[in-house]
């Protein structure tokens, strides 16, 4: 594969894995010990990945739970967010600005704050009352923040007696780093042919539904506009029939993710609508991906995972064919901001 480092990449999301039942243990406990909600708080990036598992509670948990934005808390705060409260910040770097300035404000509050962090010598590392560490990079970050939080999701539906079969749903989990490396492997040689249709425009509107509609706004944020300088117009499915729709006409183009949870339909709604007025609908389907063994439950599961470890080969792809390196930036942690 172009620029993959396979060993890598199964040790990364090996050591997603191995998170589990710590990550089971500490959500128990804080369970046990009264919490009330719970607030995925990332900034960024970081903060997009966590939504599938957000939703997950939202749709089938009576466990509230809450995103928001570090840099509006700081200033704000919320009426929510209590001494009874678990909060996950995830961050990469373990220094996102926004991040740390609002774990000050999370130590007077007296908040449980759990941190996903890929360097532990950071403050976010140092500074979470329970601290989750996982050393990854920009091309293999998404599935491990992706994973970890769904294990935080499932751990809160144990603990509440709102899940039926989680050992059997985690020992699945369990099989994914291989079986993504396998997918990886089948969909190399159509990567180039995505990354083309990607570099031939330099305007994209993506969208999606249900929980892969994060990765469609994550893909078009911070991989096409900050990585590679490419213009887009994330917008969920739901929201494509009200006002996006005036937008497609011939050589637009339309970036559709498809996914296998419930909300499967409404992205078939623009599959179905697109190709009447542009000749440039693209579809990147999840169904299409082989994971032998693993189940249907969960496979809607694990669809933003899924994309994002077929993006990252077509991200290979395109940063060669475009001449612009994904590590490239004019302003991102270059100029004062």
């Amino acid at each position: 594969m172009l620029n993959f480092d396979e060993q890598r990449f199964l040790r990364i999301q090996s050591e997603a894995i191995a998170l589990q039942k710590r990550l089971e243990a500490v959500i128990a406990s804080c369970l046990s010990a009264g919490a009330e909600n719970i607030f995925f708080l990332g900034t960024g990036g970081a903060a997009i990945l966590m939504q599938p598992a957000a939703q997950l509670l939202q749709r089938r948990s009576r466990f509230p739970a809450f995103l928001d934005m570090p840099a509006e808390l700081v200033v704000t705060g919320c009426a929510h967010l209590t001494e009874k409260s678990i909060v996950v910040i995830p961050s990469l770097s373990g220094t996102t600005k926004e991040s740390v300035a609002l774990l000050g404000k999370l130590k007077e509050t007296g908040a449980t704050v759990i941190t996903l962090v890929g360097h532990e010598n950071t403050p976010l590392g140092k500074g979470g009352d329970h601290v989750f560490v996982n050393f990854a990079e920009d091309d293999t970050s998404c599935e491990s923040f992706y994973l970890q939080s769904l294990f935080i999701a499932l751990a809160i539906l144990k603990q509440r007696g709102e899940i039926a079969n989680h050992e059997g749903i985690v020992a699945e989990l369990a099989r994914m780093p291989e079986l993504l490396l396998e997918v990886k492997r089948a969909y190399e040689p159509k990567a180039g042919a995505f990354a083309k249709i990607l570099a031939g425009s330099d305007y994209h509107i993506i969208t999606g539904a249900g929980n892969v509609w994060p990765q469609a706004f994550y893909y078009g944020m911070c991989i096409l506009e900050e990585m590679q300088w490419i213009r887009t117009r994330p917008v969920h499915a739901s929201d494509f029939f009200h006002g996006t729709l005036e937008l497609i006409e011939k050589g637009v183009s339309v970036i559709l993710f498809k996914g296998e949870d419930a909300l499967r339909p409404l992205a078939e709604r623009v599959e179905n609508f697109a190709p009447n007025y542009t000749d440039k609908l693209t579809v990147l389907d999840t169904a299409d991906f082989a994971l032998p063994g693993i189940s249907s439950e969960v496979r809607a599961l694990v669809s933003p995972v899924l994309l994002a470890t077929v993006l990252e080969r077509i991200s290979a792809h395109l940063e060669v064919m475009r001449n612009h390196p994904l590590t490239t930036r004019r302003y991102y942690k270059r100029v004062a901001y």
